[in-house]
């Protein structure tokens, strides 16, 4: 030890003052001139603050614990039991048909009765959606499932379509409607069917034409037999049309943080006869109505939306 002891106190000898106190000048020297090899900063200069750090994009719950509806005939499960009648109870949504098995009862189980609500009306366009979203928030529900859009293009000629423009601002009022009362809500967005393949599939049938005949999708359904080029045109005129809409679906589902899109999942498949309403084969039938509830549910509980 290089001290003596004296009454009890501890005395450094002549040497190791010496070298104490030189430490002590070497030390204060450091803490002044920053020997912690950290640059100094220029007198004046602006010291860098921070950047804030992002807000996580919310999980997407996979298992929501409530569902409501929105949209148009096909989640009401128009044609599908009686010709020109509703059938909830088979819709793809929240129908209580254990042959469907809806995407309400595929998350929910036997609570999908009390927990799943179904504000969709058959003939509705998008510009009726902002009312349904409304209701729908009424319940507070944990998802919302949107299919509309079929209506915008069903019309009694392709100059009477919704133009797109509408259509976006229809939808983005429908979601502001929406995040009024359920901020929280995730919603889940179908794209519209490929009318088209539908009216190439169903032309087939004899039955299928004459109710066509009734007025059902005239755009696309008038003269299912004619061929010729100027129907070929209108034909495609209410295809690409639909592709506008399915584009708005996305870009506007894209800036909401819990909105997820079907990816066209909906758009690309490919309805048999089978899988059409046996009164107008057009809208999806019971097997239809099952096929659109296995994509939802299988978009619904992906750990990543779809592409």
């Amino acid at each position: 030890m290089h001290g003596i002891q004296r009454n009890g106190r501890l005395r450094l000898r002549p040497f190791a003052a010496v070298a104490a106190l030189t430490a002590a000048v070497l030390i204060g020297q450091a803490s002044v001139t920053g020997c912690d090899d950290r640059p100094a900063v220029q007198s004046g200069a602006r010291p860098k603050t921070p950047r804030p750090t992002p807000s996580p994009t919310p999980a997407w719950d996979r298992s929501p614990g409530s569902i409501a509806a929105v949209g148009d005939s096909i989640t009401r499960g128009f044609d599908v039991c009686a010709l020109l009648a509703d059938c909830p109870e088979v819709s793809w949504a929240t129908g209580s048909d254990t042959g469907v098995r809806s995407l309400a009862q595929r998350l929910l189980g036997p609570a999908a009765a009390e927990r799943s609500w179904n504000h969709a009306r058959s003939g509705a366009r998008m510009a009726d959606l902002p009312a349904q979203m409304t209701a729908a928030a009424a319940h507070r529900p944990e998802l919302v499932t949107v299919m509309a859009g079929a209506n915008d293009a069903c019309r009694d000629s392709p100059e009477l379509m919704t133009p797109v423009k509408e259509f976006t601002a229809s939808f983005e009022a429908a979601m502001r409607a929406l995040r009024r009362t359920a901020p929280k809500a995730q919603v889940y967005v179908s794209s519209v069917p490929d009318l088209k393949r539908l009216w190439s599939t169903g032309r087939e049938n004899p039955l299928g034409r004459e109710v066509w005949k009734l007025g059902i999708c005239a755009s696309m359904l008038a003269d299912a037999e004619d061929l010729g080029q100027a129907a070929g045109q209108r034909r495609t005129r209410v295809y690409e049309r639909v592709v506008a809409y399915n584009e708005a679906l996305r870009d506007v589902c894209a800036k909401d943080r819990r909105c997820r899109y079907d990816g066209g999942d909906v758009f690309d498949y490919r309805f048999t006869g089978e899988q059409l309403s046996p009164w107008d084969w057009f809208h999806p039938g019971r097997d239809g109505q099952r096929r659109l509830a296995e994509i939802a549910y299988r978009n619904v509980t992906a750990a990543e939306p779809p592409a």
